[in-house]
């Protein structure tokens, strides 16, 4: 079993350097829960119960993005860095874990909002380095100082949280009364809802949200599992295509 200090260092420096965007379409994977869940997997041996909370916590983010200026709402990568790995350890469900989650995600954004905050500092320091010509100050002001101010303001919350989080984690599974637990996995269960909404109301189809309400409700009150679910959808569909395609050629 990995110790606790090694998880709380590696998912620390995990999550600074996802966040430092070298690269948009490499970090955007790395922050992804479902892409945490496979490194907490690797490190914990429990590679089912970490992809299980991360795929739970993937559906909450799911509709997230940017608003203007490059904002989010929430941070998945801190929800996904602190939630999976504690959720794994103390033994959570994926409901009382992405309950747990969702108030990191809120607290990241403010963290990143500290982040761009300090990091004005340096882009005074380029813009002077900018007049001297100074090209060795502008790179030093862009990528190293950002860089490591990231790592001073980011790295401590994971660490601390998941290294002292384990056995808190434990300890409240413990104290938590059964109505409130309850609540949690209630909260839990609807969020991935939520997160397929927001995606739907991204996509701005409002001609497909009876297929949601259909798939939200089997998914609820019947046996199938999601990925019966999955295969009916894509038949459905892959019918609905068909016949559209047919009717403009005929038309």
């Amino acid at each position: 079993m990995i110790s606790s200090l090694f998880l709380a260092i590696f998912m620390g420096i995990y999550y600074w350097f996802c966040r430092l965007r070298f690269g948009y379409t490499f970090s955007s994977m790395l922050l992804q829960p479902v892409v945490v869940g496979i490194f907490v997997g690797l490190l914990t041996g429990k590679m089912a119960d970490a992809m299980k909370i991360g795929a739970a916590l993937q559906l909450v983010y799911l509709g997230v993005t940017s608003t203007p200026g490059g904002n989010v709402p929430n941070d998945p990568a801190l929800a996904a860095c602190i939630s999976i790995p504690i959720g794994v350890v103390s033994g959570m469900s994926p409901e009382i874990a992405i309950s747990l989650a969702v108030p990191f995600g809120v607290i990241g954004a403010f963290v990143d909002q500290l982040r761009r905050t300090t990091n004005t500092f340096w882009v005074h320091r380029a813009d002077k380095y900018a007049e001297e010509a100074n090209e060795k100050g502008i790179f030093t002001c862009a990528y190293i100082l950002p860089a490591v101010t990231g790592f001073v303001i980011r790295f401590p919350i994971v660490f601390i949280i998941v290294f002292f989080g384990v056995d808190f984690a434990n300890s409240l599974l413990d104290v938590i009364p059964d109505w409130l637990m309850h609540s949690f996995e209630v909260m839990g269960g609807m969020l991935p809802a939520l997160g397929f909404a927001i995606t739907l109301t991204v996509i701005g189809k409002r001609q497909l949200v009876p297929f949601f309400i259909i798939g939200f409700f089997m998914m609820k009150y019947s046996d199938m599992d999601m990925m019966g679910i999955a295969v009916f959808a894509i038949a459905i569909a892959s019918l609905l295509n068909l016949f559209l395609y047919r009717k403009e050629e005929l038309a």
